[in-house]
């Protein structure tokens, strides 16, 4: 169990938390939402012990183990991958190391032996034994085979170091476990193991994520931190971000009677609860759901930009058609003879580890490069519009966020502008920041304006979640949905994807796969459950 108690933090004049108390207890998974700088990561810093509040204390449970996932990559380097997940039971590898010295010694006298006969009981007692075959379990589970275990970190790329950075933290069962982002790098099937494993952990767990799919799955509370404080929810992220905007629409409401309210929200519970019943709850968090009341939940304060997009006309019957498309860059064949139709009803998400494939599909479509052979052709009716994975070079300029957007709109009013970055949270003097020093979440929402400025038809989103809150996500989620034209689209987001797309596209190495069915139906088809194991270019078949 590990408690924050009158925990305190400011910066500067600004009030991160104040006078926080809460309690976390073993059994339970909490995720900690919150907007962007609400103090997510300062908060695990705190549990952790990385990070002093101004006043308060964390107290831990007598000889209780915390694990933290470690944000430093390159920290482990010198170190083998085996040996680097064993350093998450700081104690037991300080034994290990210890013991093996011992033994590899010249001279080795009868002290040494007293010693190492003590040491080896104490490397028994913490179940060092297994140690190695549990490393290597956790990797594995990961997407990490045995070929790595004896590597150097410094030998990994970025996302194989995250994947044992996160084994390292799960390893030895500890008492709380600290996670920050862990599903980030992780293709779907080392994401779904993480689950299963949160799911079956008995001890602990405090998770911040952006994936809603995820917090879905492993959480049983919300720790929600709004207005400097954090308030503890019971059920999963979709109980909680549902019940809030209830309750911000019966708040709205003046003439809504007391009992229609309570009707309301009680059939919400009681479909929530019919659903988790379904899960493979354990009797504990059954009691936990059945104890659900929406009655607290209180509106949250952060604020959802308004995104829709209305095409100026609709889409004729043909929209896209692309044949024998070829493009080659720095001698390396990225796509070859490539061919696909694109009806007016089609939501298409291109899934699959080929990320630089797709982005450079996405360019040709947009007109920003060229193909070496074949060609693609437009409806007549076609307008698209192109959400770019890396939209840098949008935002070179010392221009405000009004004088910005202006270039992209014939209306001449500025407060036609305005309009448009009032919806996208961009009020007063903030709209009159310059675009060079604006965050990744504030281009992308500039971004999305200009887009809804176009009015197009058609839309081509390369990871438009990137740099998102989950208010942002779930605003964009909703405009997809609702949008009536076609939409092309990647994202890592599994429920964003499995709530848009009606049709999946997955180039492999053996050409592509293209179905028209919702993405759970597709990671459930023979085709894809035939090919789950294999492994391309050291990437696992399930990546988004």
């Amino acid at each position: 169990m590990i408690t924050a108690s009158n925990i305190t933090l400011s910066f500067g004049q600004q009030a991160l938390f104040k006078d926080v108390n809460i309690k976390f207890t073993p059994g339970n998974c909490y995720g900690v939402i919150g907007a962007n700088g609400a103090g997510k990561s300062t908060f695990l810093r705190i549990l952790s012990g990385d990070l002093e509040p101004d006043t308060g204390e964390v107290i831990v449970g007598a000889n209780e183990r915390i694990a933290v996932l470690q944000q430093d990559q390159f920290k482990f380097d010198d170190h083998t991958v085996l040996h680097t997940v064993i350093m998450g039971h700081k104690r037991m590898y300080d034994v290990m190391i210890e013991k093996d010295s011992l033994y590899e010694k010249p001279d080795f006298s009868e002290a040494d032996g007293m010693r190492a006969s003590e040491l080896e009981g104490l490397f028994a007692e913490m179940g060092g034994w297994e140690a190695e075959p549990e490393a290597g379990r956790l990797l594995s589970g990961l997407g990490l085979t045995d070929e790595f275990h004896g590597k150097k970190m410094s030998e990994l790329e970025g996302g194989q170091k995250v994947r044992v950075l996160l084994a390292q933290a799960l390893f030895g069962a500890p008492d709380i476990l600290l996670l920050d982002e862990p599903t980030n790098n992780l293709d779907l099937e080392s994401v779904s193991w993480l689950e299963d494993f949160l799911f079956n952990f008995k001890n602990t767990v405090i998770v911040v994520s952006h994936d809603r799919h995820f917090l879905d799955k492993v959480c049983t509370h919300i720790a929600d931190i709004d207005f400097g404080k954090i308030t503890l929810y019971v059920g999963n992220f979709d109980f909680w971000y549902h019940s809030s905007q209830l309750a911000r629409k019966q708040l709205r409401d003046d003439k809504k009677r007391r009992e229609d309210k309570i009707a309301e929200l009680r059939t919400f519970v009681q479909r929530f609860s019919a659903n988790a019943s379904k899960s493979r709850q354990a009797t504990s968090r059954q009691k936990l759901i059945e104890k659900l009341s929406i009655d607290d939940i209180k509106p949250s304060s952060r604020k959802s930009p308004f995104i829709k997009f209305e095409p100026e006309r609709d889409c004729g019957k043909r929209v896209l058609t692309i044949e024998k498309l070829s493009k080659s860059v720095d001698g390396e064949q990225v796509l070859s003879n490539y061919s696909m139709t694109v009806n007016p009803t089609d939501k298409i998400a291109f899934v699959g580890p080929y990320h630089h494939t797709k982005s450079l599909l996405f360019r040709i479509l947009a007109g920003e490069l060229e193909p070496d052979d074949g060609g693609y052709e437009w409806g007549g009716t076609i307008s698209p519009a192109f959400f770019p994975r890396d939209n840098s070079e949008h935002f070179d300029s010392d221009m405000s966020i009004v004088q910005w957007l202006r270039q992209y709109t014939e209306v001449e009013e500025e407060s036609y502008v305005r309009g448009f970055l009032g919806r996208m949270l961009f009020s007063g003097d903030e709209s009159l920041k310059p675009v060079r020093v604006l965050s990744g979440g504030e281009r992308v929402r500039c971004m999305f304006s200009k887009l809804m400025l176009a009015r197009p038809n058609t839309l081509i989103l390369d990871e438009p979640t990137n740099h998102l809150d989950l208010e942002s996500i779930t605003a964009l989620n909703d405009a997809l949905i609702d949008f009536p034209g076609p939409v092309l689209f990647t994202s890592h987001d599994h429920q964003f994807v499995q709530t848009i797309a009606n049709r999946i596209i997955e180039f492999t190495p053996d050409g592509t796969i293209d179905r028209s069915m919702e993405f759970d139906d597709y990671l459930k088809s023979e085709e894809v459950t035939a090919l789950r194991d294999r492994k391309y270019h050291g990437h696992h078949l399930l990546e988004l």
